[in-house]
């Protein structure tokens, strides 16, 4: 009985294609439509790379894009490293006091909805009289991805033998030297997955960004909502398939690097 209900039926087929083409079919048209020679969206007019070549022409868009790779890039990486830290904290400081109430508070931006976490950053930065621009749009990228990181690296973490570590302080090592020999390097490939899903969560970021964007720092998720408001120009679709292109290049990648990463019967990463 078993074998007969994993077997591929018609109806395992039709559900298995149905749920694919809810998730992929729009992409897949936008994708098509980025090559339309028509500047009408929904009246195809043949193949060309015209739309491409609008957007690299067009300056507001290129600025936007620098700086949606510029706030991925630094908030990915102080994300990792603030991650990474709590994450060594609660794999190996397993009966500090507050452990629980540590725990909750770093993994509450997993379940928090976004535009309650944009609410509260943007009303911290008007108490605390912050500039809005760069830096607090990367201060608030690193808040919702820090917590991605520490799920990542602490399920690498906790497949690792700890006594690995323990034995190289017992042939000498200092606490310091231990960790980055031993640990370090049995990590690192979580620590590449993790930042380049919290490089990926930036980089399509629209809600939190809003909130806490300033005068000539939009991002390109900002830049296109506000383009798409004003009627939908094949131009965004080609720039929406530069982004599709990105994303999935680096979601590759971060499913490769976590696998390098896997013990054996144990998964590292959640991807």
């Amino acid at each position: 009985m078993a074998s007969r209900a994993n077997r591929l039926t018609r109806f395992n087929i039709a559900a298995l294609a149905a749920g694919l083409a809810f998730l992929y079919l729009p992409i897949a048209i936008l994708i098509v439509y980025s090559f339309n020679a028509s500047r009408l969206v929904t009246v195809w007019g043949g193949w060309s790379l015209r739309w491409y070549s609008e957007f690299f022409n067009d300056t507001a868009m290129i600025d936007a894009a620098w700086m949606s790779l510029r706030v991925a890039v630094t908030s990915a990486t102080l994300a990792t490293l603030l991650g990474t830290l709590a994450a060594i904290a609660l794999s190996r400081g397993a009966n500090f006091r507050g452990r629980a109430l540590f725990s909750g508070v770093l993994y509450a931006p997993l379940v928090m909805p976004e535009v309650i976490t944009g609410l509260s950053l943007l009303l911290l930065f008007v108490a605390v009289n912050a500039e809005r621009g760069f830096w607090t749009v990367v201060i608030a990228h690193t808040t919702l991805t820090m917590c991605f990181v520490a799920v990542v690296v602490q399920a690498r973490l906790g497949a690792i033998d700890p006594t690995l570590e323990e034995a190289a302080m017992d042939l000498g090592c200092a606490p310091a030297h231990a960790f980055l020999s031993v640990t370090l390097p049995l990590i690192l490939p979580s620590l590449a997955a993790g930042w380049m899903l919290a490089f990926t969560l930036s980089l399509d970021d629209l809600v939190i960004a809003s909130f806490t964007t300033g005068p000539g720092s939009a991002t390109l998720p900002i830049r296109i909502y506000s383009e798409v408001r004003l009627g939908v120009k094949p131009e965004i679709n080609a720039i929406c398939t530069l982004v599709v292109a990105l994303i999935a290049l680096v979601i590759v990648v971060a499913s490769l690097a976590s696998k390098l990463s896997e013990a054996p019967g144990k998964s590292a990463a959640p991807l």
